[in-house]
């Protein structure tokens, strides 16, 4: 198989490149080591689109942050992924700290942000009474977001495909080799052809590069532990809070997530273990001892999931984005904080380098821009839910009672790409309230199965080793074959 553009890795970066890729008579494939798009860092991302203003003037995540800030809007109407502008306040808790919003709002004013201003302790008492009184001033940024990561790395590969993007997932990169025809990309199934290659991998960027023969930077893992409140705390924070940021992370944060909840992290832990994603009794009590700080009336009895994902940061932090020693490979790699808000411009800064390196971008006159809407039940009105009932019966039985996710929605995700339960979860909110899945997991995996025609233990959680249902012992069978049944 031969193709003009050859994308590895299926987060929101690989996603953003695929979909503005798809706008041109390209043959465009990307390549996913996962069971679906966006199962890495993205899909343990915090949903949050900074303002602006939080990366330092002349780095390339300040150049990006900004530009990608302003495109979010016009994605989310076109794809139908959940995004809002919530705002954010950066405060300091003591005197030391107020130069540093001085800094932030000088990067918002050289970068023409608007809306950019100094609060008061008064100000942020009137906007968001819940915080400490003891609070001396705030950064204000009405340009801040949110949004559900997943569901855009979903709807970006899924337009994409629309547009004519293949796409190969659970397909690692085991070999890439530089040819007269262009580079040779070995996948377990196949091998492909590409004249070009973009490196989006996050974590093992730089492991691909090395394959490449282009490794010129380390990836330096770092592990950010999340937690996940009850939606009963709804309202109780409006803004993003952000404590006063450290050279290395932005600190413990609190979030008013897309959907409700509230959301406190991320810690911020150096790891040689890229794949560890494992939650800790010390990061919660690190995590709830700084948030306290800021919001006393958190408590960790809210508690209903905790999740961790491991960043990719690049040496000197900042990104890696450009073309390499090596004729057609591109790398996209050091995509930490602030990638997720910067996706869709480094997306349109990759189209670039590709022309620039001698690919024709001739514009598709068929590309499908919007996505048609997806039905969220819970977001309907009671009328609205009754006639859609009536319309369609499959859209009747409640799958999901904490969050109200239908039999139909289900199926919808299945039809959208579902392959594993987290699909399902990622895609409708099946399972991600109060109970965590105690109710609806079992319809969710009977409803996959039927619809994917597969037995209930061939499917996983979120991809292979993470099979959730075993074949029944059999009575007659000798302790050796029973242990050697999966």
């Amino acid at each position: 198989m031969r193709y003009d553009v050859l994308i590895i890795g299926g987060g929101i970066v690989g996603c953003a490149l695929a979909r503005e890729l798809s706008r041109y008579r390209l043959r465009v494939v990307l390549c996913e080591q996962g069971a679906e798009v966006g199962f890495g860092t993205s899909k343990a991302n915090s949903g949050i689109l900074h303002g602006g203003h939080h990366a330092s003037l002349g780095t390339l995540k300040g150049k990006l942050e900004w530009a990608g800030n302003q495109l979010w809007e016009a994605l989310a109407a076109e794809l139908g992924f959940g995004f809002r502008r919530v705002g954010e306040l950066t405060v300091a808790q003591q005197a030391e700290q107020l130069p540093v919003l001085d800094t932030l709002l000088h990067h918002a004013r050289v970068r023409q942000i608007p809306g950019v201003e100094r609060w008061s302790a008064a100000q942020i008492q009137a906007a968001e009474p819940a915080l400490a009184p003891t609070l001396l001033a705030a950064l204000y940024a009405p340009t801040t977001g949110v949004v559900n990561p997943y569901e855009a790395c979903y709807a970006l590969a899924a337009n994409a495909a629309r547009n004519g993007v293949e796409l190969r997932t659970l397909a690692p990169v085991q070999q890439l080799d530089l040819q007269e025809e262009g580079w040779v990309v070995t996948l377990p199934q196949e091998r492909l052809v590409s004249r070009f290659v973009v490196n989006a991998a996050g974590l093992w960027a730089d492991r691909v590069a090395e394959l490449a023969g282009v490794r010129t930077f380390s990836i330096h893992p770092r592990k950010g532990e999340e937690y996940l409140l009850d939606k009963r705390l709804q309202g109780l924070v409006r803004h993003v809070i952000f404590p006063c940021p450290s050279p290395l992370s932005k600190g413990i944060l609190i979030i008013p997530t897309y959907d409700g909840t509230l959301m406190v992290g991320p810690t911020a832990e150096a790891v040689e273990d890229r794949a560890d994603l494992s939650t800790s009794a010390a990061g919660a009590r690190a995590v709830f001892a700084a948030v306290r700080q800021l919001l006393p009336g958190i408590s960790e009895t809210d508690l209903i999931a905790q999740f961790a994902g491991v960043r990719a940061p690049a040496d000197g932090e900042d990104f890696v984005i450009g073309p390499t020693a090596r004729r057609g490979f591109l790398n996209a790699a050091g995509i930490q904080s602030p990638g997720l808000t910067a996706a869709p411009a480094i997306a349109r800064l990759l189209a670039d380098l590709l022309r620039e390196e001698g690919l024709a971008l001739v514009p598709r006159q068929d590309f499908v821009a919007v996505e048609p809407p997806r039905i969220r039940f819970a977001a309907l009105s009671p009328l609205e839910q009754v006639e859609l009932t009536q319309q369609n019966p499959r859209y009747r039985r409640i799958v999901c009672r904490c969050e109200q996710v239908t039999e139909g929605e289900v199926l919808d995700a299945v039809e959208q790409g579902a392959t594993t339960l987290d699909g399902i979860k990622f895609r409708t909110r099946a399972g991600m309230g109060r109970c965590q899945g105690g109710f609806c997991t079992a319809r969710c995996l009977e409803l996959l199965a039927r619809a994917r025609r597969l037995p209930l233990t061939a499917l996983t959680k979120r991809g292979p080793g993470s099979w959730l249902v075993c074949d029944r012992p059999d009575p007659t069978a000798s302790d050796f074959e029973k242990a050697g049944r999966p």
